[in-house]
């Protein structure tokens, strides 16, 4: 989930808390708080905490089934532990922990840094694969050999070519676009993007696997649209012109221009969730 600014660049509970609950009533399971797409890295502690204590006051409130999994990630170990802790503390359902990024650890480092972390929870911890933002891949014989670890139970996997079954853990679609082949490994589901705008139709990719194929290749302009630009900032700009009033990313992310805007109105007023623009005369 993004997490919404107000005017002055401030993280907005109140919009945070809307968008929280329409997106579970849309078909969304849980809410990942505080991962890439909520800017988790322009985040301070005390905001990245305090968005993950909000949404486990107001969704055990008010959406009881939903999941709340809190992004722990960080490349400093010691960092990451203390999200980890502090996270649990909060009531967290679950922590999706990405492997350090520009660091480029070597395997045994990087079993080392999982080492740290499972002592520091009781939760079940899902792994992170994304080489194109960590420059470290992890193979899936190295998962295998996490897999082995206390807590940790699953992976969101966003590197296609890694896509495989592996003893020991739940496979989660990273990329929207993968959500259909991992489906189709009878494997569980995805931690998306394009579920702030197609929760409905993703949620039906589930529940009605006849109808996946149909629904994948319905959405296929949408996720190449929204990936004009990394996701907070598309997202963003898609939910702010349906009036949820999330604010602009922060820097070094910037908000789409208005070429890059009219690319994003023209695929919602394509899927019927904004009005169709009237042409100029």
């Amino acid at each position: 989930m993004v997490t919404p600014f107000d005017e002055r660049g401030r993280v907005d509970e109140e919009a945070a808390v809307r968008l929280m609950g329409h997106l579970i009533d849309q078909g969304c399971d849980g809410l990942v708080i505080c991962g890439t797409t909520g800017e988790a890295s322009t985040l301070t502690d005390e905001e990245h905490l305090g968005m993950i204590e909000l949404a486990v006051r107001e969704m055990k409130a008010s959406r009881p089934g939903c999941t709340v999994v809190a992004g722990v990630g960080s490349n400093d170990t010691r960092h990451a532990v203390h999200l980890t802790e502090r996270a649990t503390e909060i009531g967290a359902d679950a922590l999706l922990s990405v492997n350090p990024y520009y660091n480029k650890p070597s395997r045994r480092g990087i079993v080392r840094h999982y080492e740290e972390i499972v002592r520091a929870t009781d939760r079940p911890i899902l792994l992170y694969n994304i080489p194109q933002r960590t420059a470290c891949d992890l193979p899936n014989d190295l998962l295998a050999e996490l897999a082995q670890l206390e807590h940790i139970c699953g992976v969101k996997q966003a590197n296609p070519a890694n896509l495989a079954k592996i003893d020991g853990l739940e496979i989660y679609a990273g990329n929207d676009d993968m959500l259909a082949d991992v489906l189709d490994l009878d494997e569980p589901g995805g931690i998306l993007t394009s579920t702030h705008f197609f929760a409905a139709a993703m949620r039906r990719m589930v529940d009605e696997p006849e109808n996946r194929r149909e629904i994948d290749a319905s959405l296929q302009d949408a996720y190449r649209d929204l990936a004009l630009a990394p996701a907070a900032c598309s997202i963003k700009a898609g939910l702010n012109l349906l009036g949820f009033e999330v604010g602009v990313p922060r820097l070094p992310y910037v908000e789409l221009d208005e070429q890059e805007t009219a690319v994003v109105r023209s695929m919602l007023e394509r899927h019927g969730l904004l009005q169709t623009t009237p042409a100029a005369g």
